[in-house]
């Protein structure tokens, strides 16, 4: 079956960096886009960035994120990255990684990411 799984979260001072993966399994994962979400406390799910499956791997950012984070994908490795620049106070959330399959959203469990000094 479809498993998406979210890591590379932590603890990191404003202005820092991190790296999230999305790692997946039981489909082909070149076939389709990827997208990332995230969910801070007390607030809805915010769509963060999408990657496509075409071979231009054409992307698309949140404008709260535009030109701090970059997605990317290595299909033989099943993964997708979310580089995260300059990260503010206000990023800080649980972030998922989804993708859209046999008309059914599929998610991951989520990875903690926590702006603070």
């Amino acid at each position: 079956q479809v498993q998406l799984v979210e890591s590379g979260g932590g603890l990191v001072e404003p202005g820092g960096s991190l790296t999230l993966s999305c790692t997946a399994s039981g489909f082909a994962f070149s076939q389709y886009a990827l997208n990332w979400y995230r969910r801070a406390p007390g607030s809805e799910r915010e769509w963060v960035a999408t990657i496509s499956s075409a071979s231009d791997g054409a992307v698309a950012y949140a404008d709260s994120v535009k030109g701090r984070f970059t997605i990317s994908r290595d299909n033989p490795k099943k993964t997708s990255y979310l580089q995260m620049n300059r990260l503010k106070p206000e990023d800080t959330a649980v972030y998922y990684c989804n993708v859209y399959r046999s008309r059914t959203y599929h998610w991951g469990q989520g990875t903690q990411v926590t702006v603070s000094s």
